[in-house]
């Protein structure tokens, strides 16, 4: 009961402290409580002491808290705050972080909140904005280092050290090379810079034709190269080849981990976007019910093989006993296949066009299985019953029903991949309908076979 008091006492104290409209301790207690508690406690306040707390606290120490909420709810947040107020807490942020969260504001407040953006940095985001977030342009960031080719080394080399103070913002890893018309012709080593005489043309040190990628490039593609080289960034290029940013290791790693744990809460029937319990009640439910209603039918199809064989299950009882069994066991060995290849195709180790790889990969693990949970649920059947045809019955159907769940589990995804649709909403429902209706057609069609045994 402490440890739930101690818990709550941040929000509570902001929340007090909002009602009071004592700003400088607002300011204090959260300097106290650093960006992630404070994120965590402004999480638990209503829409209205949000918005007041936000108001109160300068706008790069809201732009820190920012960076460690959900873009959910930071999103929600900046719904209900003034344009200008908004605009002041994302000048504060990464751009690629500010145009990632703009994203998710509503369209008509995310045009009011450029227009109150300085024109310069409204343009830039605008430009990123249009980039789909999973490929090159839409997670690089336009911060980079970049001298003209006609530049000496004691230039960069000054330049560089004027901009020390900003290396945070910048996060220099590399500096580049760019010809008159912007195109990217080349990268320097600091080492080259440091050894060579402060006069001497940075074209003539460069290493020319770096390795650059399209803005268009996808997500996959784009960790392919970061585990093919090691690099911590890779230059953004144009359809013109012109340099428009770069796009950082981590930043790949980051989107490949936000998609993971997307398609990870869609499989669990979580759908329509991110769902945080401080969201309103009326779209948690509707996002639930969406899943579950959908999930009604798709049960009543697999029940209803039941009905078909209904004499079948009056006249041995027993097998009410396994049915839930086999449909579980084997509808869970379809979702381990099934999490291996949206994993796989999540990295690009598999492709749609590789059904028969996985097909061949699959089908003797599911052989397998199958043989050892048949065995066992043969063996159980026959010591609770002491009878062998009623254990065989259970045995084959579970063996079967694992065997066809693993090959559906890792051919769905790639299937449904193809035809453009998302495997990890979809395969879930398709995998347990599929396996319920056939663990109940493969148990009742052998019982009714071997019925005057039984």
């Amino acid at each position: 009961m402490q440890s739930s008091e101690t818990d709550s006492s941040p929000w509570k104290r902001l929340e007090e402290l909002v009602e009071q409209g004592d700003t400088d301790q607002l300011v204090l207690e959260t300097e106290l409580m650093g960006s992630r508690e404070s994120g965590r406690a402004l999480s638990r306040l209503n829409a209205n002491q949000q918005r007041l707390l936000v108001n109160a606290l300068p706008p790069e120490e809201v732009a820190d808290i920012f960076v460690d909420l959900s873009e959910t709810q930071a999103a929600t947040i900046l719904n209900n705050l003034s344009p200008e107020d908004a605009a002041h807490i994302l000048e504060e942020m990464p751009s690629d972080d500010a145009v990632d969260l703009l994203q998710k504001v509503e369209s008509e407040h995310a045009e009011e909140i450029l227009d109150a953006m300085p024109e310069k940095l409204a343009q830039e985001t605008r430009r990123l904005s249009l980039y789909d977030p999973t490929v090159a342009g839409g997670l690089m960031s336009p911060l980079y280092i970049a001298y003209p080719s006609h530049y000496s080394t004691g230039q960069v080399v000054t330049d560089l050290r004027d901009k020390a103070d900003d290396e945070h913002e910048y996060n220099i890893q590399y500096t580049y090379v760019v010809d008159a018309d912007g195109e990217l012709v080349g990268v320097l080593t600091l080492r080259d810079l440091l050894l060579t005489p402060s006069s001497e043309p940075i074209e003539n040190i460069m290493h020319k034709q770096p390795f650059a990628v399209p803005d268009l490039t996808t997500l996959d593609t784009l960790w392919e190269y970061f585990q093919e080289h090691n690099y911590l960034g890779l230059p953004v290029i144009d359809d013109q080849d012109r340099l428009i940013g770069v796009v950082g290791r981590d930043d790949v790693i980051e989107a490949l981990g936000d998609r993971i744990q997307s398609d990870y809460m869609k499989s669990q029937g979580i759908i329509g976007g991110e769902e945080l319990r401080s969201m309103p009640l009326t779209i948690r439910v509707r996002r639930r019910l969406s899943w579950l209603s959908a999930n009604i039918g798709l049960n009543i199809v697999a029940a209803s093989v039941i009905a078909v064989y209904q004499d079948t299950l009056a006249a041995v009882i027993a097998l009410a006993v396994f049915l839930p069994i086999i449909s579980d066991m084997s509808g869970n060995a379809g979702f381990q296949a099934a999490a291996v290849s949206m994993r796989e195709l999540a990295l690009g180790v598999i492709k749609p066009i590789d059904m028969l790889y996985v097909a061949m990969k699959e089908a003797v693990v599911g052989l397998i299985n199958g043989l050892v949970l048949g065995l066992l649920i043969c063996g159980a059947a026959w010591i609770w019953q002491g009878n062998m045809v009623l254990g065989l019955v259970a045995g084959s159907a579970m063996m079967l029903n694992t065997l066809v769940s693993v090959l559906l589990g890792g051919l769905l995804p790639l299937v449904l991949r193809r035809m453009d649709l998302d495997p990890a909403l979809a395969s879930g429902p398709i995998l347990t309908t599929v396996t319920d209706m056939c663990g109940f057609f493969l148990v009742l069609s052998f019982a009714t076979a071997c019925l005057h045994l039984l």
